[in-house]
């Protein structure tokens, strides 16, 4: 494949796509980009994960409310966005008495794509950190098809290359009112969180609408982000529904406009 621009791991914050020329074709195409995102906390790196440069500071704050670092969005000061070789780092900077509890969940290692758990050093640091009780929210019986016929607006980057996972925060009526892509449905995921989060809205208030199948890793975000539903378009995985019914969430999969299928 011939590059007709820049390798993407040169990419600046907010680039989400890169024009490609394929070898043989006379036209080019545009193809997502996945660049190394870094997230340094008080200086500390802790994460590298893969990850469409676009909504970055949303990014850092889902992600820093998921791992626990900070419990909401007043406790993280600032995110100073920095275009590094080879990739970007987030750096983070959180108050100081926040700082203990994130060393139990520290990443040692590069994540995948979007991946919720590359890197913990061991299997109950999936215990360690915890969502609070959370409320599921009471929909209309029309909010999750009303959200379905509607989810393909929000997913104007994906429809120019159809490599995106989208999320969507949704109010109990079905009604889109903000939505973010990445390469990785994790990833999609913590932008929605973090946008809500810096919004001031409550997640029991609505739910989030997935493009993937559903995972512990978005039930466990979902769930640290205080969103009481969470609805995929795929299929829900043995761990997912688990995870659901112990944190209190309501787990819908295999929405469509005409059906849903509810697991916990």
């Amino acid at each position: 494949m011939l590059l007709t621009t820049t390798p993407h791991i040169h990419a600046s914050p907010n680039d989400a796509l890169l024009r490609v020329r394929p070898v043989g074709s006379g036209g080019a195409e545009e193809i997502a980009i996945e660049t190394p995102v870094a997230l340094s906390l008080n200086g500390i790196s802790q994460a590298v994960m893969l990850a469409t440069p676009q909504d970055l500071e949303d990014f850092a704050l889902g992600f820093a409310l998921a791992e626990g670092w900070i419990a909401d969005a007043d406790q993280l000061l600032d995110t100073e966005v920095i275009k590094r070789t080879g990739g970007i780092e987030l750096a983070l900077r959180v108050k100081a008495d926040h700082l203990q509890p994130h060393q139990l969940r520290r990443r040692t290692l590069s994540g995948r794509t979007g991946c919720g758990l590359c890197g913990l050093d061991s299997l109950a640091q999936l215990e360690v950190v915890q969502p609070g009780e959370i409320r599921q929210p009471r929909l209309t019986d029309d909010a999750l098809a009303r959200a379905f016929d509607a989810f393909s607006s929000a997913q104007p980057l994906n429809a120019r290359c159809g490599g995106l996972h989208a999320a969507a925060w949704c109010d109990a009526e079905g009604a889109l009112k903000l939505a973010r892509e990445d390469i990785g449905r994790h990833n999609a995921l913590d932008k929605v969180t973090g946008a809500l989060a810096r919004s001031g809205q409550k997640g029991s208030a609505g739910f989030i609408l997935m493009s993937s199948r559903a995972s512990y890793e978005l039930v466990h975000k979902a769930a640290m982000a205080g969103v009481g539903l969470l609805a995929c378009m795929s299929a829900p995985s043995s761990l997912a529904i688990e995870s659901a019914r112990r944190f209190g969430l309501q787990l819908w999969a295999f929405v469509r406009h005409d059906r849903a299928t509810r697991y916990a």
